[in-house]
């Protein structure tokens, strides 16, 4: 289980979590500013914190009421089987409340807790509290396959009080069963398989199917998704196999990139995962049909079984020889026990251009958020990883100063094509002024690639600053940067000019830099040779940042020498109005009567 996060409101919370470092050592205590002295990090809301650590899959341990948790995480639940631990405990560690993600250890870190702190645990369970094991909530690599049944069965179970075990004859028996306080009885009427042939399960039988299958395939180039399905298909039903007890579809590294592959990954709701040639050579004394065709291509003499066999480890029989379709083959080996497929070659790699918006996080979209939480790798500007606070936490970081957009595109591409999830983070909107272009511009000219690929949308500075403002973007407007870095400054003139003729609303992006201060005094000369005096403009400096100052003076009254390149302004059209301290254009230009 992942390291859990200690959350504490008061010192004497803090307290007790310093306690629990003596079991938990690599935890980090969070802590409410101004109340708790010698916490690792600290938030002034509770909402800045939880939400985020939830949303990465973080355990957390706080010390406070039921109540602000549940209001706190209320929006973010969803599915009961994804949900990381979460319990609420008393300052004095006392009682311990598991409120979610039961299902996924929570119940077991509650007991650890309780037994170190001498606390005892408030849970409503009944099988749970009896048997000390929660039978619709198996670990990780353990399926069960009637979960709809799991209400009656132990209600059952819970007037007999016995219960018998079934598994494969090749398997040993699961300890996270054998060691609960379940009635075992071998002529019990109730049963329990751990098994990896198709069974139905009933009200009287709960069927658990252990991931202890790997499912090699290799494929020539463009294959058909349906025919790779249909074969995948085929073997499992011939064969009687399950498809949950698929822990990953296994290929070699050259196919990252072969849709058909991705598609039989996404069918069977099971990861991806891929060997160079180099490793699955190493299989060779292992194989059942060993191809000098295909080590003449690739430099492997096979790739479904291979990798197959690579995926479920040295003990791993090959329980499925190699079959073929026309343009694809298909083998499965079966491990001892469920697979890690953390540990089973490496992942198809993906990488998500974000947009952080422009800087506090009460302007980052939750899917910014989300995509952060999952991240491996997170590549961008120092400033920008310095806002991201607890995101950046667990992550590897790929910071990097200001001019170097292609160094960091090209950083986030290599990260992505070795397997890794990268964020390639920008302020604002990751496509205005920000790093989707320049990476597009690199990945043209590489060529393909072989990882998912994303864009997510954030608030723009413009945005920002003119919800701050009002509305001065209601109707048509223009957006120009000031930097001649990448364009020429005849370029961006005559680009200012065709905005002003056409009356846009205008905003300016990079007005100003230590080596271009006077580009901004040739606008603003541009500005008031067509707009009238009293033109509203907003100017906005550090928005969603500390410091954040955002106000409208006239066009007349704009100095050059107060602004930097933390600051964006919004030059409203003929048409732009104040109204008190608001600035808005009309959405339509009807004439006044």
């Amino acid at each position: 289980m992942t390291t859990p996060a200690l959350i504490a409101l008061t010192q004497k919370g803090a307290a007790t979590a310093q306690r629990l470092l003596q079991i938990f050592p690599d935890a980090e205590i969070y802590a409410r500013e101004g109340r708790v002295a010698d916490a690792h990090s600290y938030f002034s809301s509770i909402k800045e914190v939880l939400p985020v650590l939830f949303a990465r899959g973080v355990p957390i341990i706080a010390f406070c009421s039921t109540g602000i948790i549940i209001r706190t995480l209320a929006p973010t639940l969803n599915e009961k089987h994804a949900e990381p631990p979460v319990l609420a405990l008393s300052e004095d560690g006392e009682r311990i409340v598991p409120l979610l993600g039961g299902h996924r250890g929570g119940h077991a870190l509650a007991q650890e807790i309780a037994e170190h702190l001498g606390g005892w645990i408030a849970s409503t369970g009944a099988g749970e509290n009896r048997f000390g094991v929660m039978l619709d909530a198996p670990p990780a690599g353990y399926h069960l396959s009637n979960a709809s049944d799991y209400p009656a069965f132990v209600a059952e179970l819970l007037q007999q009080e016995e219960v018998c075990l079934k598994r494969d004859d090749d398997a040993p028996p699961p300890p996270w069963l054998t060691q609960s306080r379940l009635p075992w009885k071998k002529t019990a009427e109730l049963s329990i398989h751990a098994t990896i042939k198709e069974e139905r399960g009933n009200s009287k039988r709960l069927v658990y199917h252990p991931r202890r299958l790997l499912m090699g395939v290799g494929c020539e180039r463009g294959v058909d998704a349906k025919e790779l399905l249909a074969l995948a298909d085929d073997v499992l039903r011939r064969e009687n196999l399950s498809r949950d007890s698929i822990a990953a579809v296994v290929s070699v590294d050259v196919k990252t990139d072969e849709p058909a592959l991705i598609r039989l990954g996404e069918t069977l709701n099971v990861p991806v995962r891929f060997f160079s040639a180099e490793r699955l050579e190493r299989e060779t004394p292992r194989l059942k049909n060993p191809s000098k065709e295909v080590f003449a291509a690739i430099g492997c003499h096979g790739v479904a079984e291979a990798s197959a066999l690579a995926g479920a480890g040295e003990d791993a029989v090959l329980l499925v020889e190699k079959n073929k379709s026309a343009r694809a083959t298909c083998a499965i080996a079966r491990a001892k026990m469920p697979v890690d497929v953390e540990n089973v070659g490496r992942g198809r790699g993906s990488l998500v251009i974000v947009g952080m918006g422009p800087g506090g996080s009460a302007m980052r979209s939750r899917e910014a958020e989300q995509s952060l939480a999952t991240a491996s790798d997170i590549v961008g500007y120092h400033l920008y990883l310095r806002l991201l606070g607890p995101l950046a936490e667990g992550k590897r970081l790929h910071g990097f100063e200001l001019g170097e957009e292609q160094a960091r595109a090209k950083k986030a591409l290599e990260l992505a094509e070795r397997g890794r999830d990268v964020v390639l983070v920008s302020s604002g909107d990751a496509g205005i002024y920000a790093m989707a272009s320049p990476l597009f511009e690199i990945l043209e000219a590489h060529g393909k690639h072989g990882f998912a690929l994303r864009v997510v949308p954030g608030i723009s500075a413009m945005q920002a600053a003119a919800a701050r403002g009002g509305a001065p973007l209601g109707h048509d407007f223009a957006v120009i940067s000031l930097s001649d870095l990448l364009t020429p400054w005849e370029q961006i003139e005559k680009r200012l000019s065709a905005a002003l003729e056409g009356d846009f609303v205008i905003a300016l992006y990079n007005p100003v830099s230590k080596r271009r201060e006077h580009r901004l005094a040739r606008a603003l000369e541009l500005l008031r040779s067509i707009r009238a005096p009293a033109t509203p403009v907003v100017v906005a400096r550090n928005l969603g940042r500390e410091n954040e100052r955002v106000r409208t003076v006239a066009l007349e009254e704009v100095n050059a020498d107060e602004i930097d390149m933390m600051t964006l302004l919004l030059i409203g059209s003929s048409k732009t109005r104040c109204f008190g301290d608001r600035v808005y254009t009309p959405r339509g230009y009807s004439e006044e009567k």
